[in-house]
């Protein structure tokens, strides 16, 4: 009994690990998510990630919408980028791939992201990557057109929020 028991809790836990990137799981609105805008210190921990954003070929021709994104661990650890977006560069135009180079504070496994579009165009992820320093990488599968003004995307933390020191 015990062996079966302990053979049912791995596979669980398994199953809910090997799923934590995959499209199973439906972005959705976040209406009480408050960015941090927390200001690194010279004397903070700093890392870098790289994000890549796939625009779906479903999605309009260009957007000159405002772009956020935020991401981050179960501990409180967070990214804020308040702008991606560039119009003159050509970023987010449909079937493209934009990679962002990113420093931030630094993170265990990231379990959250959302994107934040501003603006009348629309705009179609098909997918935003995250990968950085001593973190898995992540995919969050979109492929869903990201409403106006609200917050928009995954929460697959496991634990609470607490504090954490990397």
């Amino acid at each position: 009994m015990v062996k079966l028991l302990l053979f049912l809790l791995i596979f669980a836990t398994a199953t809910v690990f090997s799923h934590a990137g995959s499209s199973i799981i439906s972005p959705t609105e976040i209406k009480s998510f408050e960015p941090k805008t927390v200001q690194l210190q010279v004397a903070a921990k700093s890392c870098s990630y790289t994000v890549i954003i796939k625009t779906s070929c479903s999605s309009k021709s260009y957007t000159r919408d405002k772009i956020s994104l935020a991401f981050g661990d179960a501990y409180g650890n967070e990214v804020y980028i308040k702008r991606l977006d560039d119009p003159y560069s050509r970023t987010f135009e449909r079937c493209s791939t934009d990679t962002f180079q990113i420093s931030g504070p630094c993170t265990y496994d990231i379990c959250y992201q959302y994107l934040l579009r501003s603006g009348s165009d629309g705009w179609k992820p098909e997918s935003v990557k995250i990968y950085g320093q001593n973190i898995r990488t992540v995919t969050f599968f979109y492929n869903t057109f990201i409403p106006d003004g609200v917050w928009f995307g995954f929460n697959q933390c496991l634990r609470g929020s607490g504090s954490a020191v990397v």
